[in-house]
């Protein structure tokens, strides 16, 4: 039992270490860069985002955005979709993609891919927009109904449980 409470220690230490050289490495970047991350983080893969910040320079950081279609696919938003999401917020009209720019893949879908669909995420839109859906936000979820790919309308609403996402009791529909 001891050995398992050394090993338990010795992960949530190295765990807790790493998202604080995570967050010290985002801190270290210029306010523009840090929204430009921002804007851009949760459409990289874990892999991905490590190696953005592991670049030294800013030229090495939008070059290496280049590389991995993010800066394309971000430049391809409508100039709204992109002010949008670099202001965190979702709106109306805002396409399937600058949703994910702004909060990330969903964690579950339901309906017709491209023509009506509907996208919930875990989490509020404050957490979604700091970091993405987690599957670990448990309490409150998020969502996201798309007609022919452009949000249509979304809610947020307190769930009863991690698995329970969608099957709420309190929604708030924006």
């Amino acid at each position: 039992m001891r050995r398992i409470q050394r090993v338990l220690g010795i992960v949530s230490i190295f765990a807790l270490l790493s998202g604080c050289a995570y967050q010290a490495a985002v801190n270290r970047l210029s306010p523009d860069e840090q929204a430009e991350f921002r804007a851009h983080s949760k459409v990289m893969n874990d892999r991905q985002a490590r190696t953005y910040l592991s670049k030294a320079t800013p030229a090495e950081r939008s070059t290496y955005l280049q590389e991995i279609g993010t800066a394309q696919r971000f430049a391809s938003l409508n100039e709204e979709d992109q002010a949008s999401v670099l202001s965190g917020y979702i709106r109306k009209g805002m396409s399937a993609e600058a949703v994910r720019f702004l909060w990330g893949e969903p964690g579950y879908t339901a309906g017709y891919t491209g023509h009506y669909e509907r996208w919930v995420y875990a989490g509020s839109a404050y957490a979604l927009t700091e970091s993405g859906h987690q599957h670990s936000d448990a309490g409150t979820s998020v969502e996201v109904h798309l007609t022919d790919g452009l949000v249509d309308w979304w809610f947020e609403s307190v769930t009863e449980s991690d698995d329970d996402l969608g099957e709420d009791a309190d929604r708030q529909r924006f």
